[in-house]
């Protein structure tokens, strides 16, 4: 028989010897490699949030372009190439983003990247800088590549310059410029957000901002030369689509609102940011200056229009009703009438409303007291809204089970004037043209209208994309 004492003695020591290895064996299966970095995944949104604004077609600092991958090589102005896979300290590119005294090339006048980001761009680089975007997002589309359209886009935002030469209407990742009068496609202002949620002149004409982003990757405002047709600059902001901008009147500063509840005003010859106010719940859809340029007004899908002191950026008032069922849903338009701080709203309920801006009587529970005046509702939603020139008259777009309407209503005596010819499946956009004798329109079916503003009477309706495909079916309608 065998001694069981001597047994587990023998056994007892030889597992003690052999722990180190068994030990070292299970350290070498928990110690998986680190994961390769992924181009599309890991360091595309890097330089599409940090990067791209400044070095894409519309505006190639340095001569160097980063919104293709094939650009990444190229050395720009400086002939130093940026990128030399698998040798990631003979890439000018982690030059300049490297951090010296907590200061970096690049990105230039911002905050530079997390020390994470520049860890993974120089992994992606020591591993190949290999290129795994999925072949059906591989499509270029910027100032050298523009859009070509198989279908009209749903058209969501219009405006006339001061000077009513021009009309600038959204498409596909484009602002378009067309003559005012729809008779020619003047310029294709042509940027990286896929949807464009607002585009606006500034007061002067020379100016047009522009909002909008892909949506659940970017938010994004652009700000375009309108003579020469190119980018000033190119912000990003939030990774949401970002909505409503408007100027100052000054024309020193942009607001806009943000999917993320947020709403914000920049510089608008620097980009700055210089308000931020956080005081909505939900969506932010459409913002406008008071007269004086001391206040800014918001609207949101929560319900409410609230109103924000600039220089303090400290929220001030809910100027519309707090009183839970007041108004039946969220709002998304504003304007401010040209003469004095009365602003229109309108949202889901279909009912335009005017109100005073500043508040002179104590808040009560269940009062709407700034309200001055509600209008006849239209069918369904409205989605923009719009005063003429001296505040007399203003235009509703709005939409209800796939139709559309555009009215005009006189603002003192509450008349609806008009129900504009020729509108065909829901309306997004409507613009009063600076003279007051235009309302151009648009929406789902991707054509823009012209109607007149005194009689109502449809004067021209175009597709604003250069698509034969399109035109032919226009011409169909």
């Amino acid at each position: 028989m065998i001694d069981a004492r001597r047994f587990f003695l023998v056994f007892g020591a030889a597992a003690f010897l052999l722990c180190p290895a068994l030990l070292a064996v299970a350290d070498d299966k928990d110690q998986k490699p680190a994961p390769s970095v992924s181009y599309f995944r890991d360091i595309r949104p890097i330089f599409q949030v940090h990067c791209q604004g400044c070095h894409q077609p519309a505006k190639a600092m340095g001569e160097f372009v980063m919104t293709n991958f094939e650009g990444l090589f190229k050395g720009g102005e400086s002939e130093q190439a940026a990128i030399t896979p698998g040798k990631p300290d003979q890439s000018n590119l982690l030059a300049q983003i490297a951090p010296k005294d907590g200061k970096a090339e690049m990105p230039k006048d911002k905050d530079p990247l997390t020390e994470d980001q520049i860890k993974r761009i120089r992994q992606w680089i020591a591993e190949g800088a290999q290129d795994d975007t999925p072949m059906s997002v591989r499509s270029v589309i910027d100032m050298e590549h523009p859009p070509v359209y198989e279908a009209a886009p749903v058209l969501t935002a219009l405006d006339f310059s001061p000077d009513d030469s021009l009309l600038a209407v959204s498409g596909y990742h484009e602002t378009l410029l067309h003559k005012a009068d729809g008779s020619g496609l003047v310029a294709r202002l042509v940027g990286q957000s896929e949807r464009i949620e607002s585009a606006v002149f500034s007061p002067d004409g020379k100016s047009l901002a522009v909002t909008g982003g892909s949506p659940g990757r970017l938010g994004e405002v652009q700000v375009w030369d309108v003579d020469s047709r190119k980018l000033k600059y190119s912000l990003p902001v939030t990774y949401d689509t970002v909505y409503g901008a408007s100027w100052s009147g000054d024309g020193t500063k942009i607001a806009f609102g943000c999917a993320d509840n947020t709403l914000r005003a920049i510089d608008a010859a620097s980009g700055k940011q210089v308000l931020f106010q956080g005081a909505h719940n939900d969506w932010v859809l459409d913002t406008v200056f008071s007269k004086d340029n001391t206040y800014l007004i918001s609207v949101s899908r929560d319900r409410s229009m609230k109103l924000v002191e600039v220089a303090t950026q400290r929220f001030v008032d809910n100027i519309t009703s707090i009183t839970p069922g007041a108004l039946k849903g969220g709002l998304a338009a504003v304007d401010r009438h040209p003469m004095k701080d009365e602003l229109l709203i309108g949202g889901a309920d279909g009912v335009p409303r005017i109100y005073q801006m500043l508040r002179t009587k104590a808040r009560q529970i269940g009062d709407d007291f700034n309200l001055i005046k509600a209008y006849e509702p239209a069918p369904g939603r409205i989605y923009d809204a719009h005063f003429n020139a001296d505040g007399s008259r203003f235009a509703i777009g709005s939409s209800l089970d796939g139709a559309g309407e555009v009215r005009i209503y006189e603002t003192a005596s509450g008349n609806l004037l008009h129900k504009l010819e020729g509108q065909h499946g829901p309306v997004y956009a409507v613009s009063f043209s600076t003279s007051g004798k235009v309302v151009a329109s648009a929406g789902f079916d991707g054509l823009v209208r012209l109607n007149d503003a005194e009689t109502g009477k449809l004067i021209k309706e175009f597709s604003p994309v250069p698509v034969t495909a399109v035109k032919v079916a226009a011409a169909a309608n």
